[in-house]
Order: C-alpha cells, then structure tokens, then sequence
C-alpha cells in the first residue's frame, strides 16, 4: 500500500528535524546530561513536528544504545518507529477528551514500564480536554511516578489552564523557513528519482506556509500525476488555491488602477473553484495583514504567517497609503455584508473591484484619491484662466507692474537718487541658476521622501526630471497611474525641490506626449510665488 510522503519520510532521530534547531538543542542536552523533565509541552502551528519530535524524545529516553540517544536502529527505537512499543502510548485528545479517559490514564500511570526506562504518554491536541478531564490530570500531572514522563501537543496553547501551563516545560515550534523546505523537498525528490524545478518547489513552500506536512502533501499531491518533470505551472494547476501570491497580485492590479487585469484575474481564479464568498473573506483578511504589518514591526506571529510571507507582504504595505488600505478594508466589508443576502455575490465582487481601482467612491464614505480623473479647484480656476488668455506670462506682467509701483513710491517719499538704467536693468536680471543633474537631483528627492510616504515606491523606477526653470521643474510619468500618484503628493515633492535647490518652484506633471493636470495651472502657480515675494494681491482671470 502507497504511504503518503510525510510518513514514509518522517524524521526517526533529531538531526533530520528541520527548521527546530532551538528545541533539539535542548532536548538532546537534556538526554545527555541525564535530566529530562517530567512535562513538556509542545506549542506550535500544524506540521511543525511536534508529534514526530514528541515520538523521538521518547525513543530518546527508552534507546539502548550506548552512544548518542537515540540511535534508531535498536529494538526499542525499531518498536516505536513501528507503533509497537508497550511503553509509548499516544492519546488523541480530540476523540478521548472526558474525565473517564483521564481517570483511565490515571489508572494506567500506577504500573512501572513493561519493557523500556520511561513510559511516556503523547496527548495530541490537548487543548480539546474539557474542564473537567484537566482538572482530572492536574495533580497526576505535577507529580507523576519517577518513570513516567507525559508530553503534551497543542496547536492552540492559550487554550490551556494556566495550572496545566505551569506543570510543564514549555517548547514553542517555529514555522520552517522556505529555504529549508525547499532543501528537504528537493532531497526527497532526489531519492524518489523526480524532477522538480526551483520555481515549482519555491511556489510550494510557500504555500505550504511554513509547514512540512502541508508542503509534503502538496508535493504528493503534485509528482503523483506522473510527469517525469514538474513545473511551476504544474502546481498551479494542481493547487487551484488563491495563496498570498494571488492576494498580493491582485492587490498591485488595483493599486495600480488597472480593473479589466483585475477582472479576468478574478475570473481565472473563479475558474479554478474557489467560492466568491470565501475569496472576499480572504482578500479581507490580506488587507488586514497590509494593516498590521505597516504599524507592527515583527507581526509574525500575529498574523499567523511564515517570515518571507511576512516579508511580502511588507514590501506591499510600504509601496501603499494608510487611506488605500482604509478604502479597501470598508469596500471590501460592505461587499461582503451585501453579499451574504446575494444571489449574485461575483457580480457584487466586480462592482467592488472596478470602484476600488478606479475610486468610483461613494460621496463620504471615502476621499477621493489620485489617480480617479477629478480636477482640482484651482486646476480649474487655472484651465478657466487659460481660456481667457491668460498663461504663464501674467505672473512676469505683475511682477513689472509691482516695480513700477515701488519706483513710484519711492519718488514720493523723496528719494533724491534716481537709479540709472542700466542700474535698474541689472537688478531685475536674475542671478544665473545654478546647474544641476537631473538624475542625481531626483535620486536624492526620492531618498528622502521614501523614508515619511511608502507610495513613493510606485513612482520610483516610473517618473524622470526633465527640466528646471527659474519657477518650474517638469517631471515626466511613465503611465497615468504613475502620474496620478505623482499629482496626489505635489505639495512634498515641491517642498523637497526647495529644500534641495534653495528655491521654490512649482511641479509641472506631464506623460509621454500630454499633461498630467492643465497647464494653466502653471500661471497659477507662479502668481502665488509671485505674491509670497512680492506682498501683492495677484489675480488670475
């Protein structure tokens, strides 16, 4: 008969454990030195090795070789592997959970070991035990006969009375990192004659999430189609799950304002048979995790997640605004809400998705953001300006007018020294600007700015300086969803050219071959950098 691959590769001494380096390091010093304790308990996610650890420790106390313990060749390492060994008795919690189950094992503790040093009781998921069956065990727990040892496995130890938690010695399993999955799934297939890529073996070790049973599953389920080759296409077909890969994927679509990608990515995650329903809850839960993660440093264990999960997810949350994912977490649950009285709950979906990507936001419930094709108020006033035949030379035609007045007024006060004309000329010519490099200039804005806006990441790699005028500096966006963002932070990114240049100048946001917002903006612009150096009321009609 076929054994699926977490039982027929199960670790049988310490050293083929991964990824617990911090608990073998305990237990194997405990064996040699002689000094095991009576309790244990086993914390940890699912298919972490807490029973296989538990089954070797018990090998560890009952071997009979006279080297390193366990050895697992000997006849009671051989009997445990087996199953067989009188001395081991393995309880399921979940199953056998009442005080008459405990007053049993009670009973049963009173004999000495038949065959080996130690009789050891493993009692998985003892956090299913009711109140009564922990009560039952406390006293029996805390003192125990001299060869009798238990060790208790929970995935869920808060679940425990503290009387229980402080009877035992306390060991908490860690997710496995990737690497280490990869490297033990890659040897695994190595001795079953199977090629796997990287890329197929990496998409499973992340999937799995940190644990080897899940990982070794899905291989199993993966090499057992009978290709002498499998790719990562292969396991997404074999998968047809939505994992963070898909979340995070989708996430960039709509942050990116690209709806119709997000739309038939949802489509082809449908198709694969995941339930609408369940897929929001999830989606939910990853802007969720985007929350957390932004404000929490080390969120690993509060969400749940292995370390490069994490760090997925991180990256994504730095490259996002707080209000996006706000925006998101309240669309996302109204749909939900919505959906539950739904006939139709993928439609309610897509609805939510264009709304998201596009910001068809409803009126209050949400700021509108960049990117959504709204002009602002004094863009307007400016594009208003600029029909009226007003550009950018108004500011330089107030400018004129305002010398013209302190020149007057000077006159009245009786200043007797009249500047000449080319005295006067000199002063109105400006200073010679200082040269720049554009690139350098903009890394150096980028660096600083990265470090207070995460969105900032977005626009990186997708914007360029162009041009430097006395008033003005052009960027250049890559798309308009670049552009947009560009738009949205335009009060930072001209503060930062002022503190980098020594002078104010206002953005001009443009694309390949048209503007980002109106260019009559421009005189706006200039009018009020004229008033702030001048003291003077300027109008743009």
């Amino acid at each position: 008969m076929y054994t699926a691959l977490y039982r027929a590769y199960r670790p049988e001494v310490f050293e083929e454990i991964l990824g617990q380096g911090h608990i073998i390091k305990i237990l194997k010093n405990q064996l040699a030195s002689d000094s095991v304790s009576h309790a244990y308990l086993f914390c940890g996610t699912r298919g972490t090795g807490k029973t296989t650890t538990a089954r070797i420790l018990a090998k560890g106390v009952n071997c009979t070789a006279d080297g390193e313990r366990p050895c697992g060749v000997c006849a009671n390492c051989t009997a445990i592997k087996e199953g067989t060994f009188m001395d081991v008795i393995e309880i399921d919690a979940a199953s056998n959970n009442g005080v008459e189950n405990i007053r049993e094992l009670r009973e049963s503790v009173k004999y000495p070991p038949a065959v080996g040093r130690k009789k050891v009781y493993i009692v998985d998921e003892v956090h299913m035990l009711s109140t009564g069956a922990f009560n039952a065990l406390l006293k029996t727990l805390e003192e125990p006969p001299e060869n009798v040892m238990f060790i208790l496995a929970t995935t869920e130890p808060q679940k425990l009375p503290a009387t229980i938690l402080s009877r035992c010695m306390r060991l908490d399993f860690k997710r496995v990192p990737e690497e280490t999955l990869v490297r033990g799934m890659d040897d695994i297939c190595a001795q079953k004659g199977i090629e796997v890529s990287q890329g197929a073996l990496r998409l499973i070790a992340a999937n799995a999430d940190g644990s080897v049973r899940d990982g070794l599953s899905i291989l199993d389920q993966c090499i057992s189609g009978g290709q002498t080759r499998v790719e990562r296409e292969d396991i997404l077909d074999f998968l047809g799950t939505a994992g963070e890969e898909i979340f995070l994927e989708l996430t960039d679509k709509i942050t990116l304002r690209q709806p119709q990608e997000a739309l038939l990515l949802l489509e082809q995650i449908l198709a694969d048979g995941k339930d609408v329903r369940q897929f929001m809850k999830d989606w939910l839960s990853h802007y969720r995790n985007l929350l957390i993660t932004k404000f929490i440093k080390n969120p690993e264990d509060m969400l749940n997640l292995s370390p490069e999960n994490v760090d997925r997810i991180r990256r994504q949350s730095d490259s996002l605004d707080l209000a996006d994912i706000n925006n998101a977490i309240i669309e996302l649950s109204r749909t939900m809400s919505e959906a539950k009285w739904s006939t139709q709950p993928r439609i309610l979906l897509e609805l939510c998705m264009v709304k998201m990507a596009t910001d068809l936001i409803d009126p209050g419930s949400a700021a509108p953001r960049a990117g959504s094709g709204t002009v602002p108020r004094a863009a307007s006033r400016a594009a208003s300006g600029a029909a009226t035949g007003v550009g950018s030379g108004a500011a330089s035609v107030s400018k004129r007018n305002s010398a013209q007045a302190q020149k007057e007024t000077s006159a009245e006060a009786g200043n007797p020294a009249e500047p000449s004309q080319n005295q006067s000329e000199a002063e109105e010519e400006p200073a010679p600007e200082k040269s720049y490099d554009y690139d350098s200039l903009w890394h150096a804005i980028f660096e600083e700015a990265e470090a207070s806006r995460g969105s900032f990441n977005l626009i990186r790699s997708g914007t360029r300086l162009t041009e430097m005028t006395d008033e003005i500096f052009t960027v250049v966006a890559s798309n308009a969803a670049v552009g947009g963002y560009v738009e949205n932070n335009r009060q930072v990114l001209e503060d930062l050219m002022e503190k980098h240049t020594g002078r104010r100048r206002g953005l001009r946001c443009e694309l390949e071959g048209e503007d980002c917002a109106p260019k009559a903006s421009d005189a706006e612009r200039l009018a009020k950098i004229a008033e702030s150096k001048l003291g003077l009321n300027i109008e743009i009609e």
